[in-house]
C-alpha cells in the first residue's frame, strides 16, 4: 500500500467512494447475513437499527430509544420505541444464522445493525433453518 493510498483511505469523501476508494471500517464492520448484518467484533455495539423493506422504505431507530424487545414464535419479534410498536415477522426469527448469531439476541445485544426484508423470489428459495423476514411493520 502506497503513502497516498493510506492518506486517500483516511480522507476519503462520499464522491470518493465512486473513484474506488472506500475506508476499510465501512467494507468491513458487519458480516452480511441475508436477512440481517452482524457486527463483527465481540465489543462492537450499533447506534441504531435500520428497519429496511422491500419497496426501499427505510426506518432508522436508535437503539437508546428501545425500551422493550420481545421475541414470541408465533408473533415475531416486536419493539416498542417510544411508545410505538414495530414488528418484525418471519421464520426462524431467533434460530442461529451461523454459530452463536440468533437475531432476537443480536437485536438485544445492540449486535444489530440493520434487517431486511426478504423479497417473494428469496422467501420461497430460502433454506428451511434459514432467517428470513417476511414483513416489518411500523
Amino acid at each position: 500500500m502506497t503513502d497516498r493510498t493510506i492518506l486517500q483511505k483516511y480522507v476519503a469523501r462520499n464522491g470518493d467512494a465512486a473513484a474506488g476508494v472506500v475506508p476499510q471500517a465501512d467494507t468491513e464492520a458487519a458480516d452480511d447475513l441475508g436477512a440481517f448484518g452482524w457486527l463483527r467484533g465481540i465489543r462492537d455495539r450499533a447506534v441504531s437499527l435500520e428497519l429496511r423493506k422491500r419497496d426501499g422504505n427505510i426506518l432508522a431507530v436508535s437503539y437508546g430509544y428501545i425500551e422493550k424487545a420481545e421475541f414470541d414464535p408465533s408473533e415475531g419479534i416486536t419493539l416498542s420505541v417510544s411508545g410505538q410498536k414495530l414488528r418484525i415477522k418471519g421464520r426462524n426469527l431467533n434460530a442461529e444464522a451461523r454459530l452463536t448469531v440468533r437475531l432476537f439476541e443480536g437485536i438485544a445485544r445492540h449486535r444489530v445493525p440493520w434487517v431486511r426484508e426478504a423479497d417473494h423470489a428469496e422467501d420461497v428459495e430460502a433454506d428451511s433453518a434459514a432467517t428470513v423476514i417476511e414483513t416489518i411493520t411500523w
